[in-house]
C-alpha cells in the first residue's frame, strides 16, 4: 500500500513538472499537484506511525484522517460526474445570442482554450449565421488587452463580421461573465426595440394584430469541463433557459482542470453564486 501511494506522489510531481513546462508557471491552482504528493507521502508514513504507537496515538486521528480522504475523493467523484453526466443534451440551433466565455491572453497571444472556443464559436456561426456573439472577458493585471478585445481581433481576422460581435470588457470571473453578458444582452435588444419602434408602419388601422415579442433564446459557449458551473450560474443570475454549447478542452491539462473545476463548483455553491 504505501508503494502505491509513493507511485501516486511521483505522479503527482512529474504532472506538476509537465503543466509547468506546458502552460507556465502562472497556470491557475496548479501549486495543487504538489499538495497531492504531500499528501501521498505523508499518509503512509502517518499510518505507519500510529501503528508503531497505537497506545499513545487516540483512534479518532486515524479515524478522522480516513474519513477526510474518503470524503474527500468522494465528494470529487460527485462533483465530476455531475459536470459530464448533468448537462442534457438541447437543440442549440437558432440561438439568438451565445455568450463566449474568455481565457487567458498572453503576451504572444491567445491561449489555446481560448482559440478552441473560438473556433467553436465560428463554427457555430457557419451553421447559425443570425445569432449574435457576446464576448466576454475583462483584463487581468498579467493580460495585454481585454480577453473580450483580444476574441473580436481573432474573430474580425477569421472573417466574422463585427456587427456580430457585442463585447463584454468588465468581468473577472464566471459569475460577472454572465451577469455583465446578461446586462449587454438587454441593452441591445431595448437599442433593437427603439429602433424599430422608430420606423413608420405603414398599414391601415385595423389591418394588422401586433405580435407579442417572443423571448429570446440564449446560449454559453466554454470548455467542456465548464459546461455545467456556467450554465448552474447563469440560471441563478437571471438566465433560466440558457443553453450550452461545449469545446473540447485541451487534452494535456484536462485533468488540472477537472480538479479547478471541481473546487471551483463547490466554491460557487457555497458562496450562493450557483
Amino acid at each position: 500500500m504505501a508503494l502505491i501511494f509513493w507511485l501516486m506522489a511521483v505522479s503527482c510531481i512529474i504532472y506538476y513538472v509537465v503543466i509547468i513546462l506546458y502552460s507556465g508557471l502562472t497556470t491557475s491552482i496548479s501549486f495543487i499537484w504538489l499538495v497531492f504528493a504531500a499528501i501521498c507521502i505523508l499518509l503512509p508514513l502517518g499510518w505507519e506511525a500510529y501503528v508503531k504507537h497505537k497506545d499513545k496515538v487516540p483512534l479518532w486521528i486515524p479515524v478522522s484522517v480516513i474519513t477526510m480522504c474518503c470524503t474527500g475523493i468522494l465528494v470529487f467523484l460527485v462533483v465530476e460526474i455531475l459536470v459530464f453526466t448533468g448537462v442534457a443534451a438541447r437543440d442549440t440551433s437558432n440561438l439568438d445570442y451565445v455568450i463566449v466565455l474568455g481565457a487567458r491572453v498572453k503576451e504572444t497571444g491567445i491561449s489555446k482554450s481560448l482559440k478552441k472556443r473560438l473556433d467553436k464559436a465560428m463554427e457555430y456561426l457557419d451553421d447559425n449565421p443570425s445569432t449574435i456573439l457576446v464576448l466576454s472577458g475583462g483584463q487581468g493585471d498579467d493580460e495585454p488587452v481585454s480577453e473580450a478585445a483580444a476574441m473580436r481581433d481573432y474573430l474580425v481576422f477569421n472573417g466574422v463580421k463585427e456587427k456580430q460581435l457585442i463585447l463584454e470588457t468588465r468581468s473577472t470571473s464566471t459569475v460577472e461573465n454572465i451577469a455583465y453578458s446578461r446586462v449587454a444582452i438587454e441593452e441591445d435588444q431595448a437599442e433593437k426595440k427603439a429602433r424599430r419602434q422608430d420606423q413608420p408602419i405603414f398599414m391601415e388601422p385595423g389591418t394588422f394584430e401586433e405580435v407579442p415579442d417572443k423571448p429570446i433564446k440564449i446560449g454559453v459557449l466554454t470548455s467542456d469541463f465548464h459546461v455545467f458551473r456556467a450554465l448552474q450560474i447563469g440560471k441563478k443570475w437571471g438566465i433560466p433557459d440558457i443553453y450550452g454549447i461545449s469545446c473540447e478542452s485541451d487534452p494535456i491539462l484536462f485533468v488540472h482542470f477537472c480538479v479547478r473545476e471541481c473546487a471551483a463548483i463547490l466554491k460557487d455553491k457555497l458562496v450562493g453564486n450557483m
